[in-house]
């Protein structure tokens, strides 16, 4: 790693991980498309919404549109991007791009290979609102998502 002032640091941790996006899914009727489920580096079970790896190339509105499909089902015809951020400024682990997605339709069997186990679910406003708070969603990007989301609508 090369600082501004010129000096090498020989052993700076860098990560390299592929571009990502989470998507906070709305259906028609106002409920919010999450899943329950557990991630290795959460404690327990968590709520989470949509979210996947860019593939070699893809937009990320492309990706969302394809993870939402694929994870849930669903297709939605009104998309806020909510913003692109660096993961971590020091150490990389590569971009997170956010999305809401409203007015979503149910269109079609869930087409996921996630390797969890997870359980889908169709939550309220306020539950959303009172998990978010109760840190239920349990990884960063979730939560960051949710929050800006709520913000919204």
């Amino acid at each position: 790693m090369e600082l501004p002032t010129g000096q090498i640091i020989d052993d700076w941790q860098w990560i390299i991980t592929p571009d990502f996006i989470n998507v906070v899914l709305i259906t028609e009727a106002g409920e919010f498309v999450c899943f329950r489920q557990t991630k290795y580096a959460a404690d327990g079970v968590s709520l989470a919404i949509v979210g996947g790896y860019l593939e070699e190339g893809e937009d990320p509105l492309d990706a969302a549109k394809r993870e939402v499909l694929e994870e849930t089902g669903y297709s939605a015809p009104d998309w806020k991007p909510l913003g692109s951020y660096a993961v971590d400024g020091n150490r990389g682990a590569g971009n997170a791009h956010f999305f809401l997605a409203q007015n979503a339709k149910w269109i079609q069997p869930i087409d996921a290979d996630d390797l969890e186990e997870q359980e889908l679910l169709l939550l309220s406003r306020s539950k959303v609102e009172t998990a978010l708070r109760a840190g239920e969603f349990k990884v960063l990007p979730w939560a960051a998502n949710v929050a800006l989301s709520l913000q919204l609508i």
